[in-house]
């Protein structure tokens, strides 16, 4: 966007003496670090409020190969940490803390953390969807290394192995149809009588050769030493082990992070963030970026896009209040 001058070009101290920036942004993934990016290009105070890189998705991530500009393989570390390091050399500041609650219903958007209270005028949620609590034994250990939760991000990796998928969404059903076209053969671990998707969804999987689905079948554990070697399943009639390269989880559980939220925006049924096409919320001068947003595809460039997005929009709306204030 271009303007004449900047809203806020300086981090200010408010009334009660806090921080207060032009764009606050919670989370510091691939989401937030391109929030963080457009938004200090764009000359605003931004400051990321982030749990740490070890926290996120795409931290797990242990090759990673298509994402746009690359040269053969990167990492999650490594593609993280370049994106947080072009966000600073724009301005952007990261404070290692963790979102512990939020106040979004007035002018001001606050965060409190563990180590103290962050204000902005706008707010980005960036925090991603890591929510499930309870993992699976040997499942945190071989993350990265065979377990994973995104078939797209690493399925070409498994080429012509055996490979799992444990779940019943319908996330979960079109990972298998995925994993289809390059594994030799797919695992899908049903736990329920069935899986919770349309009939035209249903009869895909099913007529899928590649695909067989064990229902009431849990995951109990992820077998292997430096690499996933195998799965211990649990059904009706007893325990099994399937051998496998891959296991890929979509287990419940596996939600967007808004507990800090306090019920301040709308949600989907699924848990995600509602937002419209320029990635605002609910509450006004609240965006959201990223795997918290309410949708089926979670890809590194997708949320990349949605913080560029979600930037642009807050320093929209920073323009219009501005303006606001200016003809009152």
């Amino acid at each position: 966007m271009d303007h004449d001058s900047s809203p806020h070009t300086r981090e200010e101290m408010d009334g009660a003496g806090d921080l207060l920036v032009d764009v606050l942004i919670a989370g510091g993934g691939p989401a937030g670090s391109s929030t963080a990016l457009y938004a200090a290009r764009a000359s605003l105070s931004t400051l990321v409020l982030d749990q740490g890189a070890a926290a996120g998705a795409l931290w797990l991530a242990a090759r990673i190969s298509n994402y746009p500009g690359l040269e053969g393989e990167t990492s999650g570390p490594v593609l993280l940490e370049q994106m947080r390091a072009q966000a600073r050399g724009f301005g952007a500041r990261f404070v290692e803390d963790k979102a512990v609650l939020a106040t979004v219903d007035s002018e001001t958007k606050e965060v409190r953390g563990a180590r103290g209270v962050y204000r902005g005028r706008t707010l980005v949620v960036a925090t991603g969807a890591m929510g499930r609590a309870k993992t699976i034994p040997g499942e945190e250990r071989l993350t990265g290394r065979g377990v994973s939760y995104c078939a797209t991000c690493d399925g070409f990796f498994f080429r012509d192995q055996d490979v799992a998928v444990a779940g019943t969404t319908v996330e979960a059903a079109e990972e298998a149809l995925f994993l289809a076209r390059l594994a030799k053969t797919v695992h899908l671990l049903v736990p329920a009588s069935e899986l919770k998707v349309s009939s035209h969804l249903a009869a895909q999987v099913a007529q899928e050769g590649r695909v067989h689905v064990h229902v009431r079948t849990r995951l109990r554990e992820v077998m292997g030493e430096k690499h996933v070697e195998a799965v211990r399943v649990e059904t009706e009639t007893g325990k099994e082990i399937l051998p496998v390269a891959a296991i890929f989880i979509h287990l419940q559980g596996t939600r967007a992070i808004t507990d800090f939220l306090g019920g301040g925006l709308a949600l989907a049924q699924d848990g995600g963030i509602l937002v419209d096409e320029s990635r605002a919320t609910s509450v006004p001068g609240v965006f959201a970026a990223g795997d918290v947003i309410s949708r089926r595809q979670r890809q590194i460039v997708l949320a990349a896009a949605d913080g560029a997005l979600a930037a642009t929009s807050a320093e929209r709306y920073l323009f219009e209040q501005r303006d606001a204030r200016l003809a009152a």
